[in-house]
């Protein structure tokens, strides 16, 4: 290849991803006003705290009177400030982006007041919104922040905790003092059908029904990809040796397993480390060892 190609290749690719950060800055912005509808027309107005940092804004905001929307925002302040020495401000801008954004419409739309008094339809609609805004916003690279940082951090210090259960473990915990806050029994347990449903549509959204995602990559720069990998994600990630049959030259194949929250991520590394890497992504519905099922467990 030329000199000339070479730059004009290397434009091209620029190009390329600068299109797809603007395309990916405008759905995070579509998709933050989908998550603050859910939010602030449906789950807030009818007294139900869905978990997370949302749900803790919405008891707080009982509390205090000050808005949803600005909690949100305030609330994950902290929480980004440690994202960005953690994780880097790569990841960490495009979340900063779509918390400012959530916040800013959440508190647009609250004057608006409750889309419905149904509060079993509230409970499905605003987790399903919810959920759609959420799993949008993770296939764009970025995240909604709060829990999602919180547990991810929390991993990297006990990495003998499962996500599921932490996850689980802090939004019963929320839906709880929600009850003693609003007083109201029913408007908690319609709180969690609200946290069920948001689990149960993000995962339809994100990768169907499937239990884990498992990646080949085969690239010619497998140490970067790898590194990125290891560091961003806290995934094992084992090498095998490939031969290309028709060039005959050898090269490293990058083989990992990882739960399905993760895939998204996995795949903008990949683009962003090396756009030519020939990726294979399937779906693997049972993983044993550690991190997912025991040898020894009973299926269901």
């Amino acid at each position: 290849m030329s000199e000339g190609q070479a730059r004009y290749k290397e434009e091209y690719i620029e190009r390329k991803t600068i299109k797809r950060k603007i395309l990916d800055y405008f759905f995070i912005t579509i998709f933050s006003f989908v998550y603050a509808a859910g939010v602030a027309l449906f789950i807030d107005p009818n007294n139900m705290a869905p978990g997370g940092i949302t749900g803790i804004a919405i008891i707080i905001s009982r509390v205090s009177g000050v808005g949803t929307g600005t909690l949100i925002f305030l609330l994950n302040i902290p929480i980004v400030l440690v994202g960005f020495w953690k994780f880097g401000w790569r990841f960490m801008i495009s979340t900063f982006y779509c918390i400012f954004a959530t916040s800013f419409f959440t508190n647009l739309l609250a004057p608006l007041g409750a889309a419905t008094k149904d509060i079993l339809l509230a409970a499905i609609t605003g987790g399903a919104l919810v959920a759609l805004s959420i799993g949008c916003v993770f296939k764009c690279g970025a995240t909604t922040g709060g829990a999602d940082i919180i547990i991810k951090l929390l991993r990297r210090r006990f990495p003998h905790l499962r996500t599921g259960m932490l996850f689980m473990l802090t939004d019963a915990i929320i839906v709880t003092i929600s009850a003693f806050v609003f007083r109201d029994l029913d408007a908690a347990l319609y709180g969690a059908i609200t946290v069920a449903v948001t689990s149960l549509v993000m995962d339809v959204v994100l990768y169907g029904r499937d239990e884990a995602k498992m990646i080949y990559i085969i690239s010619d720069h497998p140490e970067g990809i790898t590194a990125r990998l290891l560091d961003d994600l806290d995934i094992g990630v084992t090498y095998m040796d490939g031969v290309g049959a028709y060039s005959g030259k050898e090269k490293k194949v990058i083989f990992c397993v990882m739960r399905k929250n993760l895939a998204p991520r996995a795949e903008q590394i990949v683009k962003e480390e090396d756009p030519e890497a020939f990726m294979i992504i399937s779906s693997a519905t049972e993983i044993f060892g550690e991190g997912y099922k025991s040898y020894f467990s009973e299926k269901l």
